[in-house]
């Protein structure tokens, strides 16, 4: 049934695009990208290691139905999401598409190689009224501010926004997860939905703006019947700020989380949420070259206080890719996860980690960039750890622009490894790691 439903989606598509401007008028954007890469010792280790060489790629399609004057319609599709040649998900040894086979072979999940190949991933009305302008549907979330803290999702919500002079103001409802009827000895999960609710507001001024968000987070889908079941009611504040005075060009974001990660139902410690995040770039342009530095920071926990959570729940998000290897949510993604890009303790989300670097850049004609940079990174709480130290990584790209809309990139990073990898034995050793890749990128 839910293929059905795809393939008549994708028809319903083509028969609206293939429609006359009268009815709707279609605007399309999105891109493609492919990467290569080869990571020389994505364990860490300092013998008996591993190499790895694979390419991955995301194709996307975002049309914009422009329904009336003030009235539009967006979605958002991706496709062959994947690594090339990898078949994990349809068993066998060809990458050749199975889109007339339910179940994949080799047994898996029914619908999983559509969802692999073939996602509408956004779905939202927007329109203005005397009142303000409305989203309405499955649009972009988690992002906010400065690329710090984001994550790129997509999640069912419903904006409002009023603008005010050089103000805007927002009021957002989120639903996170929908928990179905339960009955008997579940009965508390009939209300163990998680939802958000924010106020937020952006003052636009000559050459920057400012922001403010106050988020509140009520997730109750750990609650049961049992002496576990728990609520989470935390909040959120975020102020950013982004200017730029003559050459310089500055930007910032705080994040605090507080509250309650854990109110328990009928016997439990329950621990107070005390979380934050922190982050500022600063980037000098002269003419063709460009010289810069950032910092990120994102509280851990060191578990000593069974009352208190003091990690950041947000941490620096998957949307900020600080480095080549180090904490690079992409290549962590397609990597495996199990590598230099994600060790113990510092999750894809960056949390527990402060990160420094410096970098810059040169244009060394309109169409051609180089760019590099240094980074340094370091865990907050080294748990039980023998060392805090991730290690400093050195970072070259070369990009050229083919097209305005077409760019290749070339690139090498070398990660010089802290001893955080070692874990709690000081007698593992550790080895360096490498990366070399390239990429090829359309935006339409």
């Amino acid at each position: 049934m839910k293929k059905l439903l795809v393939v008549l989606l994708s028809l319903g598509l083509i028969v609206a695009f293939g429609m006359t401007a009268s009815a709707a008028d279609v605007k399309f954007s999105g891109g493609y990208y492919v990467v290569g890469a080869y990571m020389s010792n994505p364990s860490a280790v300092d013998s008996n290691g591993y190499s790895k060489a694979f390419f991955y790629q995301r194709v996307r399609l975002q049309p914009v139905f422009q329904i009336a004057e003030g009235l539009t319609f967006t979605a958002r599709v991706d496709a062959l999401e994947k690594q090339w040649g990898n078949v994990t998900w349809k068993g066998g040894y060809s990458d050749e598409p199975l889109s007339r086979k339910v179940t994949p072979q080799g047994g898996g999940e029914p619908t999983r190689g559509i969802q692999e190949n073939f996602e509408f991933e956004r779905g939202y009305v927007t329109f203005k009224t005397a009142i303000g302008g409305f989203q309405v549907g499955y649009q972009a979330a988690d992002e906010w501010g400065t690329v710090f803290g984001d994550n790129g999702t997509t999640r069912p919500r419903i904006l409002y926004q009023l603008p005010a002079g050089p103000m805007t103001i927002f009021a957002i409802y989120e639903k996170f997860y929908e928990t179905a009827t339960a009955t008997g000895v579940n009965l508390r999960k009939a209300d163990a939905d998680y939802d958000t609710y924010a106020l937020a507001g952006i003052f636009k001024f000559k050459g920057g703006e400012a922001g403010l968000l106050a988020k509140y987070y009520v997730d109750a889908t750990k609650r049961d019947a049992t002496l576990g079941g728990y609520r989470s009611n935390i909040y959120l504040i975020s102020p950013y700020a982004k200017a730029t005075f003559g050459p310089v060009y500055f930007e910032a974001e705080f994040d605090y989380f507080g509250g309650k990660a854990a109110e328990f139902d009928v016997a439990g410690t329950n621990k107070d949420m005390a979380g934050w995040g922190a982050y500022a770039l600063a980037k000098v342009n002269l003419g063709p070259a460009n010289v810069g530095a950032l910092f990120g920071y994102s509280t851990g926990d060191d578990g000593k206080d069974a009352a208190k959570v003091t990690t950041n729940p947000g941490g620096g998000g998957t949307s900020w890719n600080p480095a080549l290897i180090l904490m690079n949510d992409d290549l962590n993604t397609w990597s495996g996860g199990n590598s230099t890009t994600s060790p113990a303790g510092v999750t894809s989300k960056k949390q527990n980690m402060m990160l420094a670097q410096v970098f810059g850049g040169f244009d060394v004609t309109p169409k051609f960039n180089l760019g590099a940079a240094v980074t340094y990174a370091k865990a907050i709480e080294k748990l039980t750890f023998v060392d805090d130290k991730l290690g400093t990584e050195f970072d070259v790209t070369a990009t050229y622009k083919i097209y305005d809309n077409l760019s290749y990139m070339l690139g090498a990073g070398y990660l010089m490894v802290g001893d955080y990898f070692k874990g709690a034995s000081a007698s593992n050793q550790v080895g360096n790691d490498y990366l070399l890749m390239n990429k090829l990128t359309l935006s339409f």
